[in-house]
């Protein structure tokens, strides 16, 4: 699967003065799995392969793009595939359109409540599904662990580093961002555009990077996760009319949006250079 990368192109947006705007279309870089998953699911998968486990487990919404992917993956990559997904009364519920195509991905699902959903990180419950599925490599919620970071480092190129002062990306759990900023130079600026509300990614972020060259804006302007506005969703349709640049309003659109604010705000300097990356996620709007 992941000898089919294609190479990744630069979407260069031409009428902002002196600010110099290119887009990393990371939505093109699989026919399937794109944006940051493909990434972040890279190294995952080849451990689980020589490790010679033969199903995947991960944790997830009944919107998760991370459950999807891994879907995705697991079926191109010849892995069974199991999904921990939060709420317990979805199992007595037609499923979802999302739902319904990652099942026809071949993937089982565990439908369990809120309560022992927020268990997922823990060392027991980690053990207990081991114990209950003893063939299964187990990926965490949005797929943030070492190897998806060495993964998400690998999205900056030498390109990269040598033609960009800012390099920004829209945040979930911070796995994207730590790549970029281990992979960036002490030169360059990495701002992160948070779906959630709240700093608390801060400090997720410091747990993978040793680098302070980065900063995260959170989520003050539309509520936190999944919510939007007519506002948003008016952004997002211009920008897809007049760049031809495809983005959905829980990630991508609230940072690009973000970012769109900074540069009318003359927040940057003239000349800079600015590397938004695409991250993906537009088969469904969560």
């Amino acid at each position: 699967m992941f000898e089919q990368f294609k190479e990744i192109p630069h979407q260069h947006l031409d009428d902002l003065g002196e600010i110099q705007l290119s887009v990393k279309r990371l939505d093109l870089v699989h026919p399937t799995v794109s944006g940051n998953k493909f990434f972040k699911l890279k190294y995952n998968l080849l451990e689980a392969r020589k490790l010679g486990y033969t199903q995947l487990l991960s944790f997830g919404g009944a919107y998760s793009n991370h459950i999807y992917a891994l879907a995705q993956a697991a079926h191109a990559f010849g892995f069974e595939s199991i999904g921990i997904i939060r709420g317990e009364e979805l199992q007595h519920q037609a499923l979802n359109p999302i739902l319904e195509q990652t099942s026809q991905l071949g993937m089982q699902f565990q439908f369990v409540n809120r309560q022992e959903y927020r268990r997922k990180n823990k060392p027991e419950f980690l053990a207990e599904l081991q114990q209950r599925y003893p063939n299964t490599y187990i990926i965490p919620e949005g797929g943030t662990n070492d190897l998806a970071i060495k993964g998400t480092a690998e999205i900056l190129t030498d390109f990269d580093r040598a033609n960009f002062d800012v390099i920004c990306c829209a945040v979930g759990t911070g796995g994207t961002i730590a790549g970029l900023i281990n992979a960036s130079t002490p030169q360059q600026k990495i701002i992160g555009f948070s779906a959630l509300k709240g700093d608390f990614l801060n400090d997720e972020v410091c747990k993978w990077t040793t680098q302070n060259n980065w900063q995260i804006y959170p989520d003050e302007t539309f509520g936190g996760y999944a919510k939007y506005n007519a506002r948003l969703l008016n952004f997002v349709e211009d920008v897809s009319e007049k760049y031809q640049l495809p983005l959905e309003p829980i990630y991508t659109g609230k940072a690009f949006y973000q970012l769109w604010q900074l540069i009318q705000q003359n927040h940057f300097t003239a000349s800079t250079r600015i590397l938004f990356i695409h991250t993906g996620g537009l088969h469904h709007q969560a």
